[in-house]
């Protein structure tokens, strides 16, 4: 059984907070931001009731992983994610921020999700079967669950402040963005997803798709001034299938929060609040399945 208690909320009363989300817990550092990434899981668009121990050090550590083999592809916004590299000030609250947070750089965060699938599954397999289609990609007929695409494909979404993103066209997307910087976030996606795919594959893992966020800095040139930014790769952004295991025609096995979404399907929870606690069991199996996801792709132990 675990004897870690999952840290769900952060308080520092010597801290400006910029904003909370579902996982993180963002606060004001200088002109910097400092991203704790909690234990809290989120599942249909509500955090739930329990938290699962080590999750938000699997969430950055993973991340900074990522940030690192990206970087002469992209630039990212982390400054530091050892404490003993922050600002003095941050030092005294160094037992809460080892191993789950990240100095950043200040960027404009750009309005759309960033997806990439390589596989037919999620609200993509969903739509599909409706339309022949993802996100006005049109897809060859016959496609079962869980089929590898012919190719990866760029499937932008709205990012809400609560509530479910939206799937939006390529085309939606420019209208909001313009259509010089979907193209360079539409290039940056499908080449992080291509090499973390390679990279994943040869670990053991499929990544059957993934969201990436993108900021803006200096004067905005879609050339120049794109950040990575957020999470990259995690169990939380993306659908992490072991290799040995997929079969298509069918949903798969996962090392992502499948596993909790379909507990929650199992006890026919209506998506509404109060929302539900998890059992010890599932807590127990959620850690360990993003723990394994961690140690496979990074090759470390988590710190």
């Amino acid at each position: 059984m675990l004897t870690t208690a999952p840290l769900l909320e952060t308080s520092f009363s010597d801290l400006t907070v910029h904003g909370r989300g579902k996982v993180r817990d963002i606060y004001q550092v200088g002109d910097d931001l400092l991203i704790v990434a909690t234990d809290r899981i989120s599942a249909f668009d509500y955090v739930l009731g329990s938290g699962i121990p080590d999750k938000g050090k699997v969430l950055t550590q993973l991340s900074a992983f990522w940030f690192e083999r990206m970087g002469d592809l992209v630039p990212h916004h982390v400054i530091a994610t050892d404490v003993a590299k922050m600002p003095a000030a941050l030092q005294k609250h160094k037992d809460v921020l080892k191993g789950r947070s990240m100095l950043c750089r200040r960027t404009r965060p750009i309005p759309i999700e960033c997806v990439a699938r390589g596989y037919l599954s999620g609200s993509g397999w969903k739509e599909y079967r409706q339309s022949g289609s993802v996100c006005g990609v049109s897809l060859p007929s016959g496609l079962r669950e869980s089929d590898r695409l012919p190719e990866p494909i760029f499937t932008p979404a709205t990012k809400a402040e609560s509530g479910h993103d939206m799937n939006i066209s390529e085309d939606d997307a420019a209208r909001i963005v313009g259509r010089d910087l979907v193209t360079r976030l539409k290039g940056l996606t499908l080449e992080i997803y291509r090499r973390g795919c390679e990279h994943a594959e040869s670990k053991g893992i499929i990544i059957a798709d993934t969201k990436f966020e993108f900021g803006l800095v200096g004067a905005g040139d879609p050339a120049r001034d794109v950040v990575l930014i957020d999470e990259v790769l995690t169990p939380d952004s993306s659908r992490f299938w072991p290799k040995d295991q997929y079969v298509a025609g069918q949903g798969q096995p996962s090392f992502d929060k499948q596993y909790v979404r379909d507990y929650l399907e199992e006890i026919r929870w209506n998506k509404q609040p109060p929302v539900p606690s998890l059992p010890d069991t599932v807590v127990q199996q959620t850690r360990e399945k993003y723990v394994e996801a961690f140690r496979r792709l990074s090759g470390r132990e988590l710190a």
